[in-house]
């Protein structure tokens, strides 16, 4: 997971954009758009991120980086 990456789509990229591709790599399609990652695992987790950031924000009102706080207080929490 790299935070730059999910900045990006968090600043450049709609929750429906975000949403078709992560469809479209479960379906082994091409993207539609641009998502830095080493493989598409990598792009599946940046993309799940910015999704779930982008609707915190909405939700709370919260800026990106008190969201990207709760995004990674919940994943070590899933991983211990």
């Amino acid at each position: 997971m790299k935070i730059p990456a999910i900045k990006k789509l968090v600043e450049t990229q709609e929750v429906h954009a975000l949403m078709a591709a992560e469809e479209a790599i479960i379906e082994e399609q091409p993207l539609a758009i641009e998502v830095d990652g080493d493989d598409e695992g990598e792009q599946l987790t940046h993309i799940l991120a910015a999704i779930w950031i982008l609707n915190h924000m909405q939700e709370t009102g919260d800026d990106f980086k008190t969201s990207l706080r709760e995004y990674t207080k919940k994943v070590r929490v899933s991983i211990s």
